[in-house]
């Protein structure tokens, strides 16, 4: 199995959360937080990713991975970040009680 069929579940449920919660007040302003906090999150795992592979502390199997790397990291370790920018506030919202009318 490789990595990319690994993350496949994780986009699917942040999609159908973040899907689920158009309806709901501040979805706009919800998206734009979630894409900032994904930004500094793909950033931050750019950069500590790359120092953890070179410093020897983990490595990844050649054929588990689809070959696109930013610098040393394989580009399915940024799909985990950017489920969590997304996913996070989405369940949030989800599980927020209404105020009743």
């Amino acid at each position: 199995m490789t990595y990319t069929l690994i993350v496949v579940p994780f986009v699917l449920v942040t999609a159908a959360a973040t899907v689920a919660t158009v309806r709901r007040p501040e979805f706009g302003r919800r998206m734009i937080r979630s894409a900032v906090a994904a930004l500094v999150l793909i950033a931050l795992t750019a950069v500590f990713d790359n120092v953890m592979i070179a410093v020897g502390l983990f490595t990844y199997p050649e054929e588990h991975l689809s070959g696109i790397r930013v610098g040393l990291a394989p580009i399915e370790d940024f799909a985990y970040p950017l489920c969590a920018a997304f996913l996070v506030p989405a369940v949030a919202t989800l599980v927020e009680r209404r105020p009743e009318r």
